[in-house]
C-alpha cells in the first residue's frame, strides 16, 4: 500500500541541553523543510517515517506520529580515520583500525565505497558499475551489515566516492572521457583517464552509487575528486571557462542532494585547502561561496604538503601545522560566513612530499587536531594512504 499524503507537525530538541534546534533538516519522502528558531517544524508530504537531522548532531528516523512528544537529537563530533578500498577489506588493517577506535577518541570511519582508481567496492547493483569493469574486485562483501556492525558499536559511518577521476568509466566509455587537442583520451600524471564532469551521465552514476550507500546507512556520504582536473590540458565537451566550471561542480552536488532528500543523510565533498583563500575556482570548479549552499560539510584537505606557495606570514607549511589548519579554517568561515561546525578538515598523518619529507607523527598531528578542536568545526578526518593511524590521538 503506497503512503499518503499528510501533514505533520513536532520539535526537535537537542538532547543534552533540552533547547530547541534551530535550521534541523525534517524530511517526509521526497519533501524536506527546516526547524524554526523554537525548533518547530511543519511538513506536509507521503513517506513511512520521519527522518531528521542537525549539523554536529547525530540523525534519526521517527514514526509518523500527531502525538506532542519532542524529536531529541544527540549532539555528535566526528573524530575519524579512513579506510581505503583495499584497506576497509583487509582483516589486519581493518581489526587495526577498529583497535585504534576502541582505544583513542576516534568515534568515526571513513570508508572507500569508489576508490581513487575507480573501483566500486561492494556489490553495487547498478549495471554500469559492472559493465566498465568497476566490480572485477569488491573488498566489502556485505555492505549493509558493514554499516550496521560498525553502527552497533557506536561509530559515525561516512561513505566515499571518488566522482570525476574514474578510469575504468573514461576508458570503458571513450565518447565520456576527457580529450587531449589532438583528441585522444588525455590521461592524468598517473596515467589515468578522467570522465568529463559536465557529462550528465557520469553525475548519475556517482548518483546512484551514493544512493545505494545511503540505503546501506551510511550516516554520510562524501563526494573526493569532485573537480576538475588541475590541469590546463583536457579538452571538454563545454567551454573550459570558470563560469562553467563552476556550474559542473556545483550542478553534480545540487542534484546529488536531491535525489538523496529521501535518506535523511549528510553530504560533504573534499575541497582543495587553498580553496579558503582564492577568490576564483582555483581553477578546478570548486568556489567558495557555491559549495556552501548544496553541502552540509565542507571537508577541507589542509595538508601542510599540500599548500606548496604556503599562506600569508607561512612560506614554510610543514613547520606551521597548526597555523595552516587554524587559519585556513578561520579565512573559510570569514568568507563564507558559515558557522564553525559546518566545516570537518582532513588533516596529515603521512609524510611530507612537497618540503623537507618530514613525517607527520604524534606533534604534528596533535598540532593540527587542536587547531580544528580550537575553531569549533564538525571534528576531522585523519588521512594516511597505507590506513596506519594510532599517533597524536588521545586515550579514551
Amino acid at each position: 500500500m503506497s503512503a499518503i499524503a499528510a501533514v505533520y507537525a513536532g520539535t526537535v530538541l537537542d538532547a543534552k541541553t533540552r533547547k530547541p534546534l534551530e535550521n534541523a533538516f525534517v524530511t517526509l519522502g521526497t519533501t524536506v523543510v527546516r526547524t524554526d528558531f523554537k525548533g518547530k517544524f511543519i511538513i506536509n508530504g507521503s513517506g513511512d517515517k520521519l527522518g531528521i537531522r542537525a549539523y554536529g548532531h547525530t540523525r534519526v528516523d521517527a514514526p509518523l506520529s500527531r502525538d506532542s512528544a519532542p524529536i531529541i537529537l544527540a549532539p555528535f563530533i566526528p573524530k575519524a580515520i579512513y579506510l581505503s578500498f583495499y584497506g576497509i577489506g583487509d582483516k589486519s588493517l581493518r581489526h587495526a583500525a577498529l583497535d585504534v577506535i576502541q582505544r583513542t577518541e576516534v568515534n568515526a570511519l571513513v570508508i572507500d565505497l569508489k576508490g581513487d582508481r575507480g573501483g566500486v567496492s561492494f556489490k553495487s547493483s547498478i549495471p554500469l558499475a559492472t559493465q566498465i569493469g568497476a566490480q572485477k574486485i569488491t573488498t566489502i562483501k556485505d555492505v549493509s551489515g558493514l554499516v550496521s556492525e560498525l553502527h552497533a558499536k557506536g561509530l559515525y559511518v561516512i561513505g566515499r566516492i571518488v566522482v570525476f577521476k574514474d578510469n575504468p568509466l573514461a576508458s570503458a566509455h571513450p565518447e565520456l572521457a576527457l580529450k587531449t587537442k589532438g583528441g585522444v583520451t588525455w590521461k592524468d600524471r598517473e596515467g589515468l583517464s578522467w570522465p568529463d564532469p559536465f557529462s550528465t551521465t557520469v553525475w548519475n552514476y556517482n548518483i546512484d552509487l551514493a544512493v545505494e550507500a545511503a540505503r546501506a546507512g551510511f550516516d554520510e556520504i562524501q563526494f573526493d575528486y569532485v573537480r576538475f582536473p588541475d590541469s590546463p590540458e583536457p579538452v571538454y565537451s563545454k567551454p573550459n571557462t570558470e563560469e562553467n566550471r563552476v556550474g559542473a561542480i556545483s550542478g553534480f552536488l545540487g542534484e546529488a542532494r536531491k535525489r538523496l532528500i529521501p535518506y535523511n543523510v549528510f553530504l560533504a565533498a573534499d575541497i582543495f585547502g587553498y580553496v579558503a583563500w582564492n577568490t576564483d575556482d582555483t581553477h578546478i570548479g570548486q568556489k567558495l561561496q557555491n559549495l556552501s549552499e548544496v553541502l552540509d560539510y565542507l571537508c577541507f584537505m589542509l595538508y601542510p604538503s599540500g599548500f606548496k606557495f604556503g599562506i600569508p606570514g607561512y612560506l614554510n607549511p610543514v613547520q606551521h601545522p597548526r597555523e595552516i589548519v587554524l587559519l585556513s579554517l578561520e579565512k573559510a568561515q570569514q568568507r563564507s560566513s558559515l558557522p564553525a561546525i559546518r566545516f570537518r578538515p582532513w588533516l596529515q598523518a603521512f609524510r611530507d612530499y612537497a618540503f623537507d619529507r618530514r613525517w607527520f607523527k604524534n606533534d604534528q598531528i596533535r598540532a593540527q587536531i587542536e587547531a580544528s578542536d580550537h575553531f569549533g568545526s564538525d571534528g576531522w578526518m585523519l588521512w594516511n594512504p597505507h590506513n596506519l593511524y594510532g599517533d597524536g590521538l588521545r586515550s579514551k
